[in-house]
Parts: structure tokens; C-alpha cells; sequence
């Protein structure tokens, strides 16, 4: 299974994206994949890495690219929730990066947290969406299936 997840306002003090779970169409005539739309994100300040920009703790987006997602135990949110995986820099720098609930920027500390973007630099309903994920999530885990989000 493979998340997107494009980020849409980068704010000063925030950043709300759309993600996307890519699916297979089985047209007989146009085969291939189509992102449909799942729900909205919020994460803190996207920072342009590749241009000089650095990480400010507990206050920086993650940079763009392609991410495994497991499922593990949350020490600190005392739950099983999906966890990003890269390579050995980013699982340095990023450790912990997670997929949660919350609502603002300040209940997240470089996590992506999910629900719905109905007000200013907000996202609302993120327990329910946050369920909705991560049974999704386990679903494709028991079809064999990796798991993968890529941010843009």
C-alpha cells in the first residue's frame, strides 16, 4: 500500500497536506494506479532542506521522500501507532517520527497528525481518522503487503 501525502499550505508555523492512498483501477482499456483521497494532515514547519535550510527541533516538517510505515508500540502515546522508517540518517536525525491524533501544531514535535482541515491551521476529527488509518493499514499488512508513504 502506498500513502501520498501532498503538502498543499506550508505556513510559518505550520503545514496542512492531503493524503492519498494510492489505488489500482482495473480498467480493461487504462489500467494503472489512482490516488484517492483519504484526509487532510497537519505537521509543523516544512523547512527547504535542499537549499540550506535546518532542522529546528521539535518545530521542522520531515523532508520529502519515501518512507516504510510500520505499526509499534508508542512509549509516550501509550498505543500502537504507525511509525516512519528510513534510511540509517533519517532514523537518526528523525527518530520517532509518528502518525497521530491531535489538532494543532503544538501537539505535534515533527509527527504528521491527521483528520479534517476545517478551520485555520487546525485539523479536527483526528482519533476517528487516525482509526480509519491504521486499520488500513493493518489490512494491507495482512494481505503481505508493504506499507510506504511518500511526502511531496
Amino acid at each position: 500500500m502506498e500513502l501520498i501525502l501532498k503538502r498543499i499550505a506550508k505556513r510559518k508555523t505550520y503545514t496542512i497536506g492531503r493524503l492519498y492512498i494510492r489505488q489500482q483501477v482495473m480498467d480493461e482499456y487504462l489500467p494503472g494506479t489512482e490516488d484517492k483521497y483519504f484526509c487532510d494532515t497537519l505537521e509543523p514547519t516544512w523547512r527547504d532542506y535542499e537549499h540550506g535550510a535546518y532542522k529546528v527541533k521539535g518545530r521542522s516538517a520531515i523532508p520529502e521522500g519515501r518512507y516504510a510505515v510500520v505499526i509499534s508500540w508508542s512509549p509516550k502515546f501509550k498505543q500502537w501507532l504507525p511509525i516512519l522508517l528510513g534510511g540509517p540518517d533519517f532514523n537518526r536525525k528523525w527518530q520517532g517520527i509518528r502518525i497521530h491524533a491531535g489538532n494543532t501544531a503544538k501537539d505535534t514535535e515533527g509527527c504528521i497528525l491527521v483528520g479534517q482541515n476545517r478551520e485555520v491551521g487546525k485539523v479536527l476529527d483526528s482519533r476517528k481518522w487516525l482509526y480509519e488509518l491504521k486499520q488500513k493499514i493493518v489490512e494491507a499488512k495482512d494481505r503481505g503487503e508493504a506499507v510506504w508513504i511518500t511526502i511531496k
